[in-house]
This record gives C-alpha cells, structure tokens and sequence, in this order.
C-alpha cells in the first residue's frame, strides 16, 4: 500500500516537473493570490481592533456591568447599589478575570441640562473616577484648554469645546447642572470648567461632559451607586472568554449584575464592524476564486495534454481510482507549495514593510467618523495565529475543492480511445 502511494506521489512530481513553465505561472497566481489575502486580512484586523479600541475606551468598553435594565431604560433608577458594585469588583478581582482585564472605571450616567447666564443645552453627564479613567479612556488627550480632572477636584467639570462654544463658557467659568436624582427629584449643581476637549465627534463635543464621581452621588442622592462598570480587556478576541468567568464569578450576584459586550451595549458599532467585515469577506472570496481557476487551470489542462499517456497507464494495470488519486495529488501539491509560500510572503511584507502601520492620511480626513467613532488613518496591522491557521485550512480546501474536477475528468478516459492520441 505504502509502494502504491509512493508510486502515485513518483508520477505526480514527475508530471509537474514536466512542465514547468505551466506550473510556475500557476503557482504564481496562487501565491499572488494568497500574498495578497493575508495582507488583506492583516490590515483589516488591525482596522477593526483599532476602530473597537476607539469606540470602547469612550463608550461602555469591551465588557460592561449594568442593571439587567439600564441598557433599554438608560435612568438612574436602574442603577447598581453597594452591594452590586462590591460584587463586581470581587469578581474582577478574580484571578480568572484580572489576568485579562487592562483596566476597568466606575461610572454614573445621567442625562441632563447644563445651564449658563447665556444657553441651556441637553447633556450627557458622565460622573468618572479621574484616576481610574484616565487609564481607560484617552479623552484628556484630546484636552484643547485647561486641564483634565484631578482625584481632589470637586466642583469640576470636563467639557466638550462646542458645548463650552453653546454655553458661551471657558475655563474658569461657572454653569448649573440639572438632573433628576435618585428620588425622582429634579436637582442642581454648579460646577466650574476645568478644561475642554475635541474628540472630532459633533455628538461627543456638543453635549457630552465629565465631572467626579464623588460629585455626581452626593448631587444625585446615589453615594457609592453606579450606572455601570465599564472594562477593558487586552484583546477584543478576549471578551467572550471574560465574560464567562466573570458569570462564574459573581454566582449567585450573576442574575442581578447584567454582562454585556461591546456589541451588546455599543449596537451601531457593532452593526459597521460587521458590514466592514463582509466587505472584506466578498474581496477574500475574489482572491479564492482567482486561485480555485488557477489551479483547475494548471490540473485540468494537464490532464487534456496527457490522455495517451493515462491511457498506457490504464493499459499497464493502473485502475481508475488510481490516476485520479495521481491527478488529485498534483492539484494538492501545487496548492500547499504554492500556498504556503503565498502566505509566507505576505506576512514577511507586512511585517518588514508596516509593521509601524500603514497611513491612509491621503485617502481620508483626520477627522473622518463612522459609528461614532473617529476612525484613525494610521492602521496598524494585527496578526493572530488563528488567522494563519485559517490560512492553511483555505489553502487545503481550495487544493482539495479544485482538484476534484480534473481527477474526475481523469478516470473517464477510456483506454482504446486514448490509445489513438500521439504526444
């Protein structure tokens, strides 16, 4: 048995040594092909990692601990009490958890009314620990004027620039806070700008401020209580996983502690990741196409250009099953060689060529904005192995997909027939 599969494998090699010009250019175009998919998939996973970390670091974060009903109400009546934020951070503490938590902030969510001598605007009053965000969020990057908060402040607040722009305010200025507290009460606070930021988001730097925690429970009538737990883990590949031990954490505080992901919580951004996605997958499926004809091109002309001599073969004792299983493992040979090597220059591109990233600064504006997300022209690119495993596994299938054809073509050939060919 192992004899007849050495033979079969013998013939295989022999007949794509035979012509080689044939079998370079078509291996060619499959690794073409295949470059050209890992350098694609490379780049679109850094895109997608890059736009995710954006929009959770100033959204919910990749994992969010809520009340099962603060996601539909968004009121501070479905707030977590005392004992539900010692459970979650028990939880996170966990080390099943911690080992894949990057950082995790405490957050009070209202919306509000900010009020000056000169404007009243909607706002989104966002109370935050300073020292915690500002290892989770990289909004007091985006500081234009003034400072960010500091753990000491009381009376402070962090602003968007248009909404200071709308309020007729600058640093140092007073405005009035108004909201409706933990009773149900409509409440006030003064606070003084601290600073202002531009994110380059219109609903963010519009309507969208920071004050402390501290703060905002004292105003709200809410101390300790908070509307959610945003975390951030190192990877997006990582949340199913942490989320999960966190369920197993929290036992029995699992039913009155809600665990979302980003794409529970941050829904558009979620739907524009998948639609990027199937774009992608469309141009892979174009690349697959390309090389599938390739290699049915190599085999299949192969198999036309050789029907004398499968027929000596046949004549010889060689049954059907036999020369289709030779035809199949040319297809499969010229497949993983050519694949493989595909795959491995598309990576030694990426890698030695943008590896820093790649800049798209000519093709869109640095401000330009998508789901809510202000998406940066520098795409790093991300290599993951189950990206080169997945690899491997198309190479395989296209080989094995596209070989099928001429095999079978191969053991219809009929002997007496084949016999009257000349070379």
């Amino acid at each position: 048995m192992k004899t007849k599969a050495r033979i079969r494998l013998r013939l295989a090699l022999r007949n794509l040594r035979r012509q080689r010009r044939r079998t370079i250019l078509s291996g060619s175009a499959m690794m073409l092909a295949m470059a050209l998919l890992v350098f694609s998939r490379t780049i679109a996973e850094g895109g997608h990692q890059d736009w995710i970390d954006a929009g959770v670091r100033l959204g919910s974060g990749h994992i969010s601990l809520q009340d099962p009903e603060f996601q539909a109400r968004r009121t501070l009546e479905f707030r977590l009490d005392a004992d539900r934020v010692r459970a979650a951070e028990e939880a996170l503490a966990d080390p099943a958890v911690s080992r894949s938590v990057v950082a995790s902030a405490p957050r009070l969510m209202v919306q509000g009314l900010a009020s000056s001598a000169n404007a009243a605007v909607p706002a989104v009053v966002m109370a935050v620990d300073p020292a915690l965000e500002k290892g989770f969020s990289a909004l007091h990057e985006d500081l234009v004027e003034g400072r960010y908060l500091e753990p000491d402040d009381r009376l402070r607040a962090y602003i968007g620039v248009k909404l200071a722009q709308r309020l007729e305010v600058k640093v140092g200025s007073r405005f009035v806070l108004t909201a409706q507290d933990a009773d149900g009460e409509i409440v006030g606070q003064m606070v003084r700008v601290a600073g202002t930021f531009q994110t380059g988001l219109p609903e963010v730097d519009e309507g969208y401020l920071q004050i402390p925690l501290a703060t905002a429970q004292e105003w709200l009538a809410a101390p300790v209580a908070v509307t959610s737990i945003a975390v951030l883990v190192h990877d997006s590949h990582a949340v199913s996983p942490t989320r999960r031990s966190l369920r197993a954490s929290l036992s029995g505080d699992g039913e009155a502690i809600e665990i979302l992901s980003w794409r529970q919580a941050m829904p558009e951004l979620d739907a524009a990741v998948r639609m990027d996605d199937w774009a992608d997958y469309v141009f892979h499926i174009i690349l697959f196409v390309i090389a599938a004809t390739a290699i049915i091109n190599t085999v299949l002309m192969s198999v036309m250009q050789r029907t004398r001599e499968f027929g000596v073969l046949r004549a010889l004792g060689l049954e059907r099953g036999q020369v289709g299983r030779v035809v199949f493992i040319e297809g499969m040979i010229i497949t993983a060689v050519s694949g493989i090597i595909g795959m491995a220059l598309g990576l030694a591109v990426v890698w030695f060529f943008f590896r820093e990233g790649l800049d798209f600064s000519a093709f869109w504006d640095s401000d330009m904005t998508a789901a809510g997300v202000v998406i940066e022209p520098v795409i790093v690119p991300r290599f993951h192995w189950n990206q080169i495993l997945q690899g491997a596994g198309f190479i395989l299938g296209i080989g094995g997909l596209a070989s099928i054809y001429p095999a079978w073509r191969a053991t219809r050939i009929d002997v007496a027939e084949a016999m009257k060919f000349d070379e």
